[in-house]
């Protein structure tokens, strides 16, 4: 009598006969993740696996402690964390943003939450809610600590994104006169989607939420994350372990109030339900002996995720195309791919040849000249430092640093790790590169192309850091030096211009004094775009922002201020009045970036104050306003 077959897996779900494979990696044909279904006529029986009820051996004193000291640190780093945040003075911040004004509880708080998440992922056993507790922890402390310390919402361009929202309620969609504005109303999806939200609570106005959209955001995205890295492995460290390693490493920033990060969310579940159709997923089919190929209710909600990809952002379905597009050259994803594939192309040119028809045809020129530019195209996303201030050049560099260790670890995860070849996420990491090739995208292709390869990047250097087999404590632990070094630069970049992407209270009333008096035609001038809520009613004026002007003017506004400054506002009138506006926000983003010197906001304001036609009408401490009539000739 033969003795008992022997299972496919380990007890630790590694295959036999491939050292190079990890716990139940997913293999061209395999269907991992089940008990292998035996079929018998029409009736399909489970066969039971021999070591699915076999009993876990008993924990020793050493696990015990672990196991207890990692379910004590993460509401213990979570206190910290809170404690950290009570008095912290943001009127320091200068250069180093919040990273020269958080107190060292913070950073003991983030160093024991990564210790306790080390000591969690080296035992099997460690409870699912934990290690998601300890994720969900590492992304309040990264994105809520801002939200809980500012006052009011951060970053200029939230605040663009709120009046964008408000003038398509106004006008009950297009926005007409919108000037720069304009490319919003062929791409407003993410907009009418918080404008109909608006309408049907009541709500006034998205500030009240927007503030929360980062720690929100990158919430929602660790369902994709965790289904996309389940499609590839059972390890639950492996997947746990590049969960981690993308909030550490995702410095980009990408995930404030914009349809960005709304359609990067969309593009990120559009991948993971595509992997997860793949024959080779190691999550379980609903029906083995279906062929490869969307069910049909699966792909009407995919194709309707891709529709509103394409009309949010005109970014991502370029992403989302070549990345279908590589995923489409194995033959085991091809059946999946290529109908995602089809459809993203025919909705993007439908979108682009109607709704989007004015502002391609506006930029065609700069798109086709942009094709024989690559090597700018990339260099473009790299910042001149020689004016930034010393702390900047330094952030920069981390920035590049961190970046430039991601993809180095990746590539040799790939190298090492010969099974992830086989996952297909060595070719979503690679999607982006030719897009970085071909377009500059004002300067940001270079920061986009990491935004989209960071997911299948940090998979890839989780392998080579955590390899599948090797449970021992002592390999988890050694990852905890790594793990925190990524904290460490991510917060170099996330926190570094805070400085600037703080206002205070006091700056948001100067804007709404400016909206509030200004007449329909009127000229708004400011240095920076760093004066929040001034975009409101941005169809109404005429918006002036003198650091980004063309060269000859900025070398007008250096030497004099003054003469810089009337050239812009000259033949103002009663009925259609200028207001300049000047504001601390403004002030720290020219030193710290060095756009103009640092002294021309005091000579400005100096020049102003004793100038003909111009009145002070606002002063408050953090932001003065200037209303400027041209007088009358002598």
């Amino acid at each position: 009598m033969s003795g008992p077959r022997r299972p496919a897996h380990t007890s630790d779900g590694a295959q036999k006969g491939d050292k190079d494979t990890p716990n139940g990696a997913a293999r061209p044909g395999d269907t991992t993740g089940t008990s292998a279904p035996e079929t018998s006529g029409t009736r399909t029986r489970t066969r039971p696996s021999p070591t699915r009820n076999r009993p876990s051996p008993p924990r020793s004193r050493s696990d015990v402690v672990r196991v207890w000291a990692a379910r004590v640190i993460l509401p213990l780093s979570i206190t910290l964390w809170l404690l950290s945040l009570r008095s912290v003075p943001l009127e320091r911040m200068r250069d180093l943003g919040l990273l020269q004004v958080l107190p060292p509880l913070f950073w003991v708080a983030a160093a024991v939450l990564t210790l306790g998440f080390c000591l969690a992922l080296s035992d099997r056993r460690t409870h699912g809610a934990w290690l998601t507790g300890y994720v969900l922890t590492l992304i309040a402390l990264l994105h809520a600590t801002p939200t809980l310390l500012y006052p009011t919402l951060r970053y200029s361009w939230a605040w663009k994104h709120l009046a964008v929202i408000d003038a398509m309620i106004r006008h009950g969609g297009e926005v007409p006169n919108a000037g720069k504005f304009s490319v919003y109303n062929d791409w407003p999806g993410f907009f009418q989607l918080h404008a109909l939200f608006l309408r049907t609570t009541g709500l006034d106005s998205s500030v009240g939420y927007a503030a929360w959209t980062p720690p929100f955001a990158n919430a929602l995205l660790l369902a994709p994350l965790l289904l996309l890295y389940r499609s590839v492995t059972r390890d639950r460290r492996l997947v746990w372990g590049a969960v981690w390693i993308y909030y550490s490493c995702s410095w980009v920033g990408q995930d404030y109030f914009a349809p960005q990060s709304f359609a990067f969310l969309l593009f990120m579940t559009v991948i993971a339900l595509l992997f997860r159709q793949l024959r080779s997923s190691a999550l379980p089919r609903p029906d083995p002996r279906r062929r490869d190929g969307w069910p049909a209710g699966l792909l009407v909600a995919v194709v309707v995720l891709v529709a509103a990809i394409v009309v949010s952002h005109p970014l991502t379905p370029l992403m989302l195309i070549s990345a279908l597009a590589l995923l489409s050259l194995p033959r085991r994803s091809r059946r999946l791919a290529l109908p995602v594939l089809i459809a993203t192309v025919v909705l993007t040119a439908v979108w682009d040849a109607t709704v989007a028809r004015s502002y391609i045809s506006v930029n065609i020129t700069y798109l086709v000249d942009s094709l024989t530019q690559p090597d700018q195209n990339v260099s473009s996303g790299l910042a001149a430092l020689g004016d930034a201030a010393p702390g900047q050049i330094l952030l920069s560099w981390v920035d590049r640093g961190l970046s430039a260790a991601v993809a180095v670890l990746a590539l040799a995860g790939l190298l090492v790790r010969r099974w992830t070849r086989r996952t297909g996420l060595p070719l979503l990491a690679a999607a982006p590169l030719p897009l970085l090739a071909v377009n500059a995208y004002g300067g940001e292709m270079l920061f986009r192309a990491y935004l989209f390869a960071l997911p299948a990047a940090a998979f890839l250097v989780a392998a080579l850091l955590l390899p599948s087999g090797d449970r021992r404590v002592a390999r988890t632990l050694a990852v905890y030096p790594v793990l925190l070094a990524m904290f460490g630069a991510l917060v170099f970049g996330y926190y570094g211009k805070e400085a600037l992407n703080q206002y205070t209270l006091k700056e948001v009333a100067a804007a709404r004094y400016v909206i509030e008096h200004a007449p329909p035609g009127s000229t708004i001038v400011t240095l920076t775009a760093d004066v929040p809520d001034l975009d409101l009613d941005y169809e109404k004026h005429r918006r002036v922002q003198l650091a980004y002007q063309e060269t000859d003017e900025l070398r007008l506004l250096v030497r004099d201020p003054l003469e810089g400054v009337e050239g812009f506002v000259f033949g103002a009138t009663e009925q259609r009045p200028a207001y300049v506006v000047l504001s601390r926000a403004q002030d720290m983003n020219l030193y710290v970036t060095g756009a103009l010197p640092a002294d021309v906001p005091e000579r400005l304001q100096a020049a102003l104050s004793n100038a003909p036609g111009f009145t002070r009408v606002y002063d408050n401490g953090d932001a003065i306003v200037y209303r400027y009539v041209t007088p009358p000739p002598d």
